[in-house]
Order: C-alpha cells, then sequence, then structure tokens
C-alpha cells in the first residue's frame, strides 16, 4: 500500500538523517591530529637533527684534533712534568663547548614539543571514533532501508510510482558497502603510535637534559641514548600521521555515502 511505503520512507529519514554530521565532526578531528602530529614529526626531526650536529661539534671534531695532536706534549703541571693533549680531561675549545650545549638544548626542546604533539595526538585519536550511538544509527538506518526495499516492492505491484524512493534506497543502501569499522582501526593506530611516540619523546627530554649537563665518555653515550630516542619519537610521530591520513580517507568513504543519502531524504 502507498501508506506503508510512506510510512517506510519517514522511517529511514528518522534512521538516516544526522550521520552526516556526526562523520563531519570527526573528519574534521582527524585533520587537526593529522596537523598535530605533522607538527610532532617535524619538531623531532629537527631534534634529531641538533643531536647529531651536537656529536659533530662535541666529538667529531674533537677527535680530529687529538689525532693531530697526539704526539703533541704541554707544560701544564705545576712541576714542569709534562702531560699530552690528549690526556687533558674535557678537553673541547669554548667556542666548540658552547655551541654544542646550545644545540644540546635545542634537541631538548624539540624533543618537549614532540612529546607535546604525541599527548594531544594520543588524546584526540582515542576520542575521534565511532561510539555506540553512532554505529546503532547506523545499523538503524540499514535495516530501515531494507525496510524501503520491501514497501517499494508491494507498492509497485500496485502500481505506485516508486522512482523517488528507488532512489532513496540505492543511495542509502550504499552502507552496506562501506566498512565503519575501518575508521576505529585507524583511530586506534594513531592513538597507539602516538602514546609510544610519547613514552619515546619524554625519554629523550630527559635524556637529553642530562647529557647536557654532562661531560666525556657519560655525555657522549647519552647524546647517542637521545638520538636514538628522537629517531624512535619522529618515527612513530610519522606513523601517527599516516594513520590519522588514512582514518581521514574511511571517514570520507563514510561520509559520502551519508551525504548522498541524506541529500534525497531532505
Amino acid at each position: 500500500m502507498a501508506a506503508d511505503l510512506t510510512q517506510s520512507l519517514q522511517n529511514t529519514y528518522r534512521a538516516c538523517v544526522g550521520i552526516d554530521d556526526s562523520l563531519a565532526d570527526m573528519k574534521k578531528m582527524a585533520g587537526i591530529n593529522t596537523v598535530v602530529t605533522g607538527v610532532g614529526t617535524v619538531a623531532g626531526g629537527g631534534a634529531l637533527v641538533a643531536g647529531i650536529k651536537k656529536q659533530q661539534v662535541m666529538f667529531g671534531k674533537l677527535r680530529d684534533i687529538e689525532d693531530k695532536y697526539a704526539d703533541v706534549e704541554d707544560n701544564v703541571r705545576g712541576d714542569g712534568s709534562k702531560i699530552s693533549i690528549t690526556q687533558q680531561q674535557g678537553f673541547v675549545p669554548n667556542v666548540k663547548h658552547d655551541k654544542g650545549k646550545k644545540l644540546g638544548n635545542w634537541r631538548t626542546g624539540l624533543l618537549a614539543a614532540n612529546t607535546a604533539t604525541n599527548v594531544a595526538g594520543a588524546v584526540i585519536a582515542g576520542t575521534n571514533k565511532v561510539d555506540d550511538d553512532l554505529q546503532t544509527q547506523i545499523d538503524k538506518c540499514k535495516l530501515s532501508v531494507k525496510e524501503l526495499r520491501n514497501a517499494i516492492a508491494q507498492a509497485r505491484t500496485e502500481g505506485v510510482d516508486v522512482s523517488e524512493a528507488n532512489k532513496i534506497a540505492s543511495a542509502c543502501g550504499q552502507y552496506e558497502y562501506v566498512d565503519v569499522s575501518l575508521i576505529n582501526k585507524r583511530g586506534k593506530g594513531a592513538q597507539i603510535s602516538s602514546v609510544i611516540g610519547g613514552g619515546a619523546g619524554l625519554a629523550g627530554v630527559i635524556t637529553s637534559a642530562t647529557a647536557n649537563k654532562s661531560d666525556g665518555d657519560k655525555e657522549k653515550k647519552l647524546d647517542t641514548t637521545s638520538n636514538v630516542l628522537a629517531g624512535s619519537a619522529t618515527a612513530l610521530s610519522g606513523a601517527a600521521t599516516v594513520f590519522n591520513a588514512m582514518q581521514i580517507s574511511a571517514i570520507k568513504k563514510v561520509a559520502d555515502v551519508a551525504q548522498n543519502c541524506e541529500n534525497l531524504l531532505k
């Protein structure tokens, strides 16, 4: 009966309208998170570059000096005895020393920025997902489309014009062919990457700051560890950025269906 078709169309309207708005908000947040983690990736990369340059300034050139003057003897003791220049602990020209420490401070600051963006990224990714309410609405929309198709078949036998109803059923029926679960899977990937990256970044901040307060072999070892952590934090921020971009793509596929469906219903 035509009345059954009308009722089914109303049910489809109530079930399906509003999904597009929810997905638009999610798409917006995923875009913001892509920017956040992208900034974190740049900051982490900057920290790694600063750390490598610090090691070159503090230790690379020092090694060249030691090799060049390995046999040089200087009178440095009050009693007139001699000691090789390579035995003078902490032999680093002041200018080179100051530049190295400054690079170390840059590394610490950039790692702190990377850590902050990873924390923010983890929070956003953890909340930007298809919750139970939205999933329930999508499921109800899919069910209403099935009922609409049954009403269309019945109305067609009675000679009722079902062309508009068919368009609605076709457009809204596309929910059957998109994988909504990918939205949460991509978000979870971004969240995990950001959480681990935040841990690596925080450890890097602590190690980098400690290295800058140290000297000699201890500083060298801590610098190496800091650079490794900076590299790890950068890679994980990059991974989170990729997951965020993939989440945007997954959201867009579902949002396109929602938009096409609701444009016909409104």
